[in-house]
């Protein structure tokens, strides 16, 4: 009989496990190698690396499974990024970045040493009770092999952990009518999402759909004059997260209360040096 979960466990282990996956779309190791096949556009480096493990898909699918890109950027450079590189080209070149990356990062030592083995055992016994149904980026992951070193098996267990919520997250926000970019600016107005900065600059979208959606969010009585959320924004917001852990809490239930303490010990170890070393931008998050 498995000890029961202390209070969103599984999220606490998600947000310091969840770095180590998406610091790979922030460090330049990723472009360098995609640069020698003429993918060059910060956009088009993304989304070729985050949609490869999907197959040679158009923009409808990813936009779909992405959920807060604006479609016209996204069928900027989908399908046609596929001609100057396939999938699997670009899914091996996305894992030689994440090797250097994590190197870089986290140091020879750490990279190679027990602890990154144990939280590799760990995320992948965790990752072994995602479902597919209903998940499309976690179940294209799912269907690409484990890697064989620790650290590079290490990050492919946090990326199917990390698609597993993000999938169930969208479906909460499509149950919430929250459309992409109410969605974006929501989270942003809490404090923890990606700064106006950042969105306009790597989801494709400008100034007056920002506004635009401050406004409908406003006549939802969820945002108030000075752009910050209302009582009831904010009521929303946690409800956003307290459902996605209900329908992401197999994987961490499977770990166990033990396993997952010490998953998210390591992990933070890991991210707070990663962290430290520069793996984001200073002014990513805020408003």
């Amino acid at each position: 009989m498995t000890t029961p979960l202390p209070e969103r466990a599984g999220r606490r282990c998600h947000n310091v496990l969840n770095p180590l996956h998406s610091a790979v779309y922030f460090a330049p190791d990723l472009g360098k190698e995609l640069a020698p096949y003429g993918i060059e556009d910060p956009s088009a480096v993304y989304l070729a690396g985050r949609s490869a493990a999907m197959g040679a898909v158009g923009p409808g699918p990813v936009t779909a499974a992405f959920h807060n890109f604006n479609h016209t950027l996204v069928a900027r450079f989908l399908p046609e990024v596929w001609d100057l590189a396939s999938p699997g080209t670009v899914l091996g070149a996305r894992m030689r970045a994440v090797d250097a990356m994590l190197h870089r990062l986290l140091g020879k030592e750490t990279v190679t040493g027990p602890e990154v083995a144990e939280a590799a055992g760990l995320a992948l016994t965790a990752a072994r009770a995602c479902t597919r149904p209903g998940r499309p980026l976690y179940a294209a992951h799912a269907d690409l092999p484990v890697p064989e070193a620790p650290h590079l098996a290490l990050w492919h267990a946090a990326t199917l952990l990390r698609e597993h919520r993000g999938d169930a997250h969208v479906a909460v926000l499509q149950h919430h009518e929250l459309d992409p970019l109410e969605a974006l600016v929501s989270h942003t107005a809490s404090g923890r999402g990606m700064s106006l900065k950042w969105v306009l600059r790597t989801r494709g979208w400008n100034e007056q759909d920002w506004i635009a959606a401050q406004g409908r969010l406003r006549d939802r009585g969820l945002l108030d004059a000075e752009g910050e959320l209302t009582e009831r924004g904010a009521a929303l917001r946690k409800e956003l997260e307290d459902e996605t852990d209900r329908l992401d809490r197999h994987p961490y239930e499977a770990l166990g209360a033990d396993g997952v303490a010490r998953l998210t010990e390591l992990a933070t170890g890991f991210t707070t040096t990663a962290l430290g070393n520069g793996a984001f931008p200073e002014d990513l998050l805020g408003r």
